[in-house]
């Protein structure tokens, strides 16, 4: 994850074994660490070991983000602000301009250990779980 610092610049704090992590590990794992980064109480540990970064342009204002891989990683996300914007609905009535809120991803990887086409069907995959989002699903 990156943690935006009181000065102005970020830090890229580890979850560890993010994966083993249900929702709410997750949310207390990011809380955790972006609180002692912005109390610059994090220890070197807590910056290494990454595989995958997932990065919030959105915070700043911004729609979208291109993101750089922070290496030894292997690739990051970033989220763009969720805004209004005028979309085609498609309904079997026709089509018509409605007002949607939309976000674009941006999905940056290496391509000498992540297939392009792979790295494709991940954010497409990703979008997906976004758009039909479920608080009841399990997880």
């Amino acid at each position: 994850m990156a943690a935006a610092l009181p000065d102005g610049n970020l830090i890229v704090p580890v979850i560890k074994n993010a994966d083993q992590l249900n929702l709410m590990g997750m949310a207390k794992a990011v809380n955790d660490l972006a609180r002692r980064s912005r109390d610059g109480k994090l220890k070197p540990d807590d910056t290494q070991g990454g595989t995958y970064t997932v990065t919030n342009v959105g915070t700043f204002g911004s729609v979208l983000g291109t993101p750089i891989i922070n290496q030894p990683q292997v690739g990051i996300l970033a989220l763009g602000a969720i805004r209004k914007v005028p979309a085609v609905v498609e309904t079997p009535q026709g089509d018509f301009i409605g007002i949607r809120m939309k976000m674009f991803l941006s999905h940056s990887y290496d391509h000498r250990v992540v297939n392009g086409a792979l790295g494709g069907q991940f954010v497409q995959r990703v979008a997906q779980l976004l758009e039909g989002f479920d608080d009841k699903r399990e997880i």
